[in-house]
């Protein structure tokens, strides 16, 4: 692989409602990590968390070129936070050895949340790649313009925690 790759997930956040009721779809998707966050913030929080990490995992699926196939789960493809709240990527299992088959070395994820909807972008570089310095500012830029279209008067919120 040279260069990037991208992938982007648009998700109406109600679309999970009945999902994440469900044990079996919580541990499937996502990791420890995710779902201990989550606990930690009232209903309506932790439900808009868990639709930006789904909408996340989707994207970073997409940019690795294999959707939710190739034996890779939802909850090998972390999103976690760092200090600073921004969305951090994990990779474990065939989600890592699929990064590493294809040469990436670097990911970058940027999710906002507008309304009851949320969008996030994933950006991979390749390894030797120039551009892996700026793909978390691109991935950012990428998700406000999609965020911004269309928002009339509407106020766009960019949440990265």
């Amino acid at each position: 692989m040279s260069g990037m790759r991208l992938g982007v997930d648009v998700l109406g956040a109600g679309e999970l409602d009945r999902l994440l009721t469900r044990p079996w779809f919580r541990r499937y998707t996502y990791a420890d990590a995710e779902l201990a966050i989550a606990d930690t913030f009232g209903a309506s929080r932790s439900r808009e968390f868990l639709a930006g990490r789904f909408a996340a995992k989707e994207a970073v699926l997409k940019a690795l070129g294999t959707g939710v196939a190739a034996g890779i789960r939802p909850r090998q493809v972390g999103i976690l936070r760092a200090d600073n709240a921004a969305p951090v990527v994990e990779l474990t299992g065939a989600a890592s050895a699929r990064a590493d088959a294809i040469g990436a070395s670097d990911i970058a994820v940027s999710i906002s949340h507008k309304a009851d909807y949320v969008v996030a972008v994933a950006i991979i570089t390749a390894n030797g790649s120039t551009t892996s310095g700026g793909a978390h500012a691109l991935a950012r830029a990428t998700v406000e313009q999609i965020s911004a279209r269309g928002a009339g008067n509407e106020r766009t919120r960019s949440r990265d925690g």
